[in-house]
């Protein structure tokens, strides 16, 4: 089969990602074999590629896919040949630590990560575990559904730990796939949306999904958020992000890498003010917040490359130039 594979990481102008034929993966008895159909492009493949987030290489990256169950392990149950199904983040945990037990299998010290522990779905098969697997309704089409798994999981978690409610102000710092799917969650559930962004086209674009103002990083006035929710993976941002934050307001920082948090005057976290990270996602993240698309009314804005494109799909992510999620379409 083909796949797009990271042997030596470097600076995604580089072009790291290659082009191979490699084997197919192999089944193993706990494990679903999916046709890839389409998979998200996340600004984490990008941290893989340039090496920020490093595992043994070479691997196959990308983790927000959707494809078709073609073989099942004899020991898999509740998903069948034919289904339409989603691979997310988390590939695997121990399911015996306190972490799993506690329901926070994400915390888990043997928890493995599809497209960096696994290989991913930047190819045209993926085995995955059947138990991690979710099973999607078979009128979605995988190109729509792609960013679910990971933007629409991972803001559905974020979201969940600022402890933001109904009618109250949600701050989000970073406008990509995450907070385009977050935004129409928070205006589900009659929240005030707040987007902070640099690029004019985002702001327009965040104001017509219905927020309620969309402002430069620039902006000095504080807006008394609830919670805010830092997209970017940019540590410098957080002081920023603590100046628009209530008393006993929650800052969420939503990057599984980001630069040096500089040092900052005691006064902007005081009044018990939270700054907090999200690391990873659960099963049961994946089942509420699909749970959550229907109901809600969630759309993905997704802007197709083709299987062939992986390196400029990646470039486009680092520019801030995809308005949307950038899928791969896998044909």
């Amino acid at each position: 089969m083909r796949a797009w594979v990271v042997a030596s990481p470097g600076p995604i102008e580089t072009r790291p990602l290659e082009l191979r034929e490699v084997p197919s993966p192999v089944l193993a008895p706990e494990d679903v074999r999916i046709r890839v159909e389409a998979c998200g492009v996340c600004r984490t493949d990008l941290h893989i590629a340039e090496g920020e987030l490093r595992r043994a290489h070479p691997i196959i990256p990308g983790h927000q896919i959707v494809g078709r169950v073609i073989e099942r392990g004899r020991g898999v149950r509740g998903i069948e040949e034919g289904d339409l199904a989603g691979v997310t983040w988390l590939a695997s945990a121990c399911g015996e630590c306190s972490f799993c037990q506690e329901g926070r299998e994400n915390l888990c010290a043997e928890a493995r990560f599809t497209g960096l522990d696994r290989a991913g779905g930047y190819a045209e098969e993926v085995c995955a575990r059947g138990d991690y697997v979710v099973r999607l309704p078979s009128a979605w089409k995988a190109l729509e559904a792609a960013p679910f798994m990971c933007a629409g999981v991972i803001g559905y978690r974020a979201f969940a730990l600022t402890g933001v409610s109904t009618g109250q102000r949600l701050g989000l710092i970073g406008f990509g796939a995450s907070a385009r799917l977050t935004l129409q969650l928070a205006l589900h559930r009659q929240c005030e949306v707040v987007v902070f962004t640099r690029e004019e086209s985002h702001r327009q674009a965040a104001l017509a999904l219905g927020a309620a103002r969309a402002l430069d990083l620039r902006w000095m006035a504080p807006v008394d958020c609830h919670g805010i929710i830092l997209f970017a993976p940019a540590g410098n941002l957080v002081p920023f992000g603590l100046r628009q934050l209530r008393k006993g307001g929650t800052l969420v920082i939503n990057a599984v890498h980001a630069s040096d948090i500089p040092s900052f005057p005691y006064s902007i976290l005081y009044e018990e003010r939270t700054v907090r990270s999200v690391a990873h996602l659960t099963r049961r993240d994946a089942r509420e917040f699909l749970e959550q698309v229907a109901a809600a009314g969630l759309r993905t804005e997704a802007q197709p490359f083709a299987f062939e494109q992986a390196n400029e799909a990646l470039l486009a992510v680092k520019a801030s130039k995809v308005l949307g999620q950038a899928v791969l379409e896998i044909r």
